[in-house]
Parts: structure tokens; sequence; C-alpha cells
């Protein structure tokens, strides 16, 4: 089992991947700027971190096989404090949850670059594919961006969904999404058998 730390577990996917980690048995450290929004769990410990602070950060991961970061882009943490704060605390893997944005729609027409893409989440989707972009340049971490799709809510627990690489991926009725329950378990399924090193992949149905 694995060590795992999590930043922004008071988030909805962030405690959503804690609850399918525990449920698995690996022992979870959760770290938010806020810990009174979490829930006291067998397994899971509670630390109140500003995750932008990266040495103090880098502190707090030490002694963890994997960090996920499940923060925003705006106002979260950047690529360049993550990769630094995992390699000064000796964590080898890093499981980013990413955004729709930058997946293609077709060859070389990002999800964001579509006149249909909302304004409103823009600057998160832009601010998502640059953290996107700073992780492919890390030759050094094992780390794993996964990409939901277009509706990404909390929902149902099914275990039945597609996995995919760079490519936005559309149910039978024209639909792009996925619950952040079937999410967290792609998530965990790659923390507990690596098949996208330094790699993007995105599931949804």
């Amino acid at each position: 089992m694995s060590h795992v730390a999590i930043l922004g577990i008071t988030g909805r996917a962030g405690s959503r991947i804690a609850t399918e980690l525990l449920g698995r048995q690996h022992t979870v450290t959760g770290i938010a700027r806020n810990i009174g929004q979490a829930s006291a769990q067998p397994g899971l410990s509670l630390k109140a971190a500003d995750v932008t602070d990266g040495k103090a950060l880098a502190r707090l991961l030490e002694g963890h096989d994997v960090v996920v970061s499940s923060t925003r882009f705006v106002g979260g943490i950047d690529a360049p404090t993550l990769i630094a704060a995992a390699k000064q605390a000796g964590v080898k893997r890093v499981v980013v949850v990413g955004g729709a944005g930058s997946l293609e729609v077709a060859p070389g027409l990002a999800l964001i670059d579509t006149p249909e893409f909302p304004e409103i989440y823009k600057a998160e989707a832009s601010a998502g594919g640059v953290f996107l972009q700073a992780l492919r340049g890390e030759t050094e971490l094992d780390w794993t961006f996964i990409s939901p799709q277009a509706l990404f809510e909390p929902g149902q627990r099914t275990g039945h969904f597609r996995l995919g690489s760079d490519a936005l991926l559309i149910d039978g009725a024209g639909n792009s999404h996925v619950s952040m329950e079937d999410y967290a378990i792609a998530l965990v399924d790659e923390i507990e058998q690596p098949r996208h090193p330094r790699q993007r992949f995105t599931v949804g149905y």
C-alpha cells in the first residue's frame, strides 16, 4: 500500500480521491488551507498548509510515495513549485488532477479554442494547459496528468468508463462527461498500476 499526499483534500475531487484511496487501504495525508472542512477517517491525517509555499510543502511531503495535486490551477499550486517541492521531499511520483480544456476536439484544435467554450472557465483551463506543458518538460519526476471530460461533477461510482490520451471523449449521446467518483477510480488505478508515466491521459464515458 502507498502513502499518498493529496493537495486540496477539501475540494470535490480531492475528497473523492481520498475516499477511493482509503477504501483500498492506502494511507493518506490531506493538505489544505482549511482542513476543518475535511472529515476525519481512519487512515487519513490532515495538515493545514498553504500549498503555494514550496518550502513548507516539501517538509509535509517527506516520506510519501505519491503526491496528488487536486487544487485549482488559478490560485493553487503551480507546476514549478510542485515539482521543486516533490524533488526536495524525495517524492518520486506526482499525479495531477487536470482539466478538459487542453483536450483536442479535432487534430490540433483544443476544446478551449472552440467558440462554444464558456468564457468563465477560460482562465482556469488556460492555466491548466500551462501546467501540463511545464510537466511535459520535466524529465526526472514520474508525473501523470489526468484530464476529466467537459462535464466533471459529483455523481455515481459505476466503475465503467473509458480511457483516452489527448482527445476529448464523446459518448453515444454526444456528451463529454465523467463523474468525480469514477474519475477517482481511474486515478487510484494509475497509482496502483502505473500505465502512463510522464503522460497525460483522460477518463470519460
